[in-house]
Formats: C-alpha cells, sequence, structure tokens
C-alpha cells in the first residue's frame, strides 16, 4: 500500500504535466517510500497520454473543479493525501512541507500560504490578492473561528482519516471553500506553511466573480445565522417597531404615511429573508451540513411545527382577507366614492403577504423532509 498520494486535477495541461509529474515523483522517491500520483483528466490534448507514460494513475473524463478531486480522492489509497493543480502554479517539490508535519503528527489538514509566502510577478490578479482572497478569507476566520492567511491556496494534504471526516460534497469551485469548512467543523488540526506560487503558462480558468460568489454561497449555507436569519430579524423587528409605534398613536397623517409604509415593507422584506434562512438551515439539516443533533432546526422541521406553521399563516391570510372585505364593503356602501383606510387597507396586505410566506414555506419545508425517508 502506498504511503503518500498526490491527486492533480488537469485540463489540457499537456504544457506542464510533464514537470509536474517529474516534481511528484522526486517527492516519492526522496522519501523512500510507496507512492502513487493520480492525475483526474478533463482534456482534448495529450495531458492524459503523457501523465499515463510516466506510471500516473490517470482518470478520464470528470468535469468540474470539486467532482475530479471528489473522484481522485475516491481513489486515493496513501495514508498521506496531497492535491495541487497540474498548471505548475504550484511547486510540487515543496510538498515535504505539508507531509513532514503530517507524519510528525503536527496536523490533520496542512494548507499552503501564497501570502506568506512568495508570489511572483503577474502570478496573482491584484483583485484576487488585495480584494477577493482576503476577504473571503476573513469571512471564513470569522465565521469558523479559524486563522489562516489563504483559504483559497489549492495546495494542501490531509491524513486518509481527516479525509474521511470531511464529507466533500461541492462540485465545482467552491470545494476549496468545502474542504476548509469541512475540516473546521469536524475539529481537525489545521496547518499553514508559506509557499511559491509561479505564473501559468496558459490562461487562467478561475472566474472572478462567479467563483467568488459560489465561495460566498457556500460559507452562508453553513452559517446563514450571522448572514441571513440575525439581518432579517432585524429588519422585520424594525418595521414592526415603525408599524406599531405609528398605529398606537392614532390615525396615519400625511407626515406620517411614508414611515408607516417602509415599516409595512420592512415586515414584509423581513419576513422573506427568514424564511430564506430558514431554507438554509432546512437544506443544510436534510443533506447532514449541520448534522442532526441541531435542536432548534430538528423541532422546526418536525411535522406538527409545520402544521402549526401553516394554520397560523393561513390565519394571518384570513385576517387580511377580513380586513380588505371590510375596506371593500364600506366602499360599496358609501356609493364607491373616495374614502382614508390607509391603514387598514396596508395592514390587510402585510398580514396576507406575510401569511401567504408562511404557508409556501410550510409547504417547501414539508416536501423538503421527504428526503430524509422518514415518518414525518
Amino acid at each position: 500500500m502506498p504511503l503518500i498520494s498526490i491527486v492533480m486535477p488537469s485540463m489540457n495541461e499537456e504544457k506542464t504535466i510533464e514537470i509536474c509529474m517529474r516534481k511528484a515523483l522526486a517527492v516519492i522517491e526522496d522519501f523512500g517510500c510507496e507512492g502513487e500520483i493520480i492525475v483526474v483528466d478533463n482534456s482534448n490534448d495529450k495531458t492524459a497520454e503523457i501523465a499515463s507514460s510516466m506510471g500516473a494513475i490517470v482518470i478520464k473524463s470528470v468535469i468540474g473543479y470539486g467532482n475530479a478531486y471528489i473522484e481522485g480522492l475516491s481513489h486515493a489509497k496513501g495514508d498521506y493525501i496531497a492535491i495541487a493543480d497540474a498548471d505548475n502554479t504550484y511547486d510540487l517539490l515543496e510538498l515535504p512541507k505539508f507531509f513532514d508535519a503530517l507524519i510528525a503528527d503536527k496536523a490533520d489538514f496542512v494548507i499552503g500560504s501564497r501570502l506568506k509566502g512568495k508570489i511572483q510577478s503577474g502570478a496573482m490578479p491584484l483583485l484576487h490578492r488585495y480584494i477577493g482572497n482576503p476577504i473571503l478569507t476573513k469571512l471564513l476566520n470569522l465565521c469558523f473561528k479559524l486563522n489562516i492567511s489563504d483559504a483559497h491556496c489549492g495546495m494542501r494534504a490531509f491524513t486518509k482519516d481527516a479525509l474521511k471526516k470531511m464529507k466533500l460534497k461541492a462540485h465545482g469551485m467552491e470545494m476549496a471553500s468545502e474542504m476548509i469548512i469541512e475540516a473546521a467543523d469536524k475539529g481537525l488540526r489545521i496547518m499553514e506553511v508559506p509557499i511559491t506560487y509561479s505564473v501559468r503558462d496558459a490562461p487562467s480558468k478561475l472566474r472572478s466573480f462567479q467563483d467568488g460568489w459560489r465561495h460566498l454561497r457556500f460559507i452562508m449555507l453553513y452559517r446563514p445565522v450571522p448572514f441571513i436569519l440575525f439581518p432579517g430579524m432585524f429588519v422585520f423587528l424594525l418595521g414592526l417597531f415603525l408599524t406599531t409605534t405609528i398605529i398606537m398613536k392614532g390615525n396615519v397623517e400625511d407626515t406620517k404615511l411614508h414611515s408607516f409604509i417602509l415599516g409595512s415593507m420592512l415586515l414584509v422584506i423581513g419576513s422573506q429573508i427568514l424564511a430564506t434562512g430558514l431554507y438554509l438551515k432546512a437544506y443544510g439539516f436534510v443533506h447532514g451540513i449541520y448534522g442532526r443533533e441541531d435542536s432548534f432546526i430538528k423541532k422546526l422541521l418536525d411535522y406538527h411545527s409545520l402544521e402549526k406553521e401553516l394554520l397560523v399563516g393561513i390565519m394571518f391570510v384570513a385576517i387580511g382577507i377580513f380586513l380588505g372585505g371590510r375596506i371593500m364593503l364600506t366602499w360599496i356602501h358609501s356609493g364607491y366614492g373616495s374614502m382614508l383606510e390607509i391603514e387598514s387597507a396596508v395592514m390587510a396586505m402585510v398580514l396576507s403577504a406575510i401569511g401567504l410566506q408562511m404557508i409556501f414555506t410550510s409547504i417547501f419545508l414539508s416536501v423538503l423532509m421527504l428526503d430524509l425517508n422518514t415518518d414525518r
């Protein structure tokens, strides 16, 4: 059985795959142990042929960055596993620093840091170096109580036991964030080592804004409370404060009308944001992201809780229809003339909107729970 495995995804890297293979083979030879190199390829050039001729295990036709790693890692047999791109931007001759930390039991998961190491001129766009990467890294550190400097460095290594603990599912570039999040959530010891980052020979396949959004979306999925639930609750309570304060002071005058409408809009918007946060929590619970011990979401997704939410939503809609019907009858009895029923009309719409939101939320969550194959 190999002691170390090196997994590299590749896509049209025939210019650099040979030098990457030579470096990987040199690392294995220096350790004087059994090792394997796995290249997960989706190329239409000679990348796969070159890698195979140099002794690599080649897995072909795997589309997607995350999919490539999931497939490659599923074949890795080593006790210590390293991953890196096959474009020679990462110097594989620096891998001994990663393996040494793992073998010495100083860490379970080792990630390189380009920012603490050396970045060659032109290797990393300024937008990534000074804005995108630092911001997303800071968010990861805050949300998951980490202290790393370069969350999107693709050169990493971990033990086989650590890999088993990380439940990797992401298909695209967000795999980079998912791996760190999973490592943090599973309590793995994470260590950084400075590395060198070089200029690519071929054009970059990264898409700054699309890939950045994917990473941010993954962070929100794992930590929806600070990103969605807290802001949603703030907006909802602010709207509730404005509307109730104005109603308690009497009729809505012209000077208060705009504040009253603003408060009503905030109530509706806040309820929608809260519902989105609940969707994320429910999705994470159903797919095992948070674990089934999350008591709050477990109680919320209980069949009887969803029934109560449905009934409350129906009640809100009924009150809204009642208020709207009363206004309609008053208008008819007045001979279809002008009338001033701003408070009642706005509250009828707000209650109906919130009630409908609750009804559709309970229906959606009920359907989502079908994935659990339970008796709910």
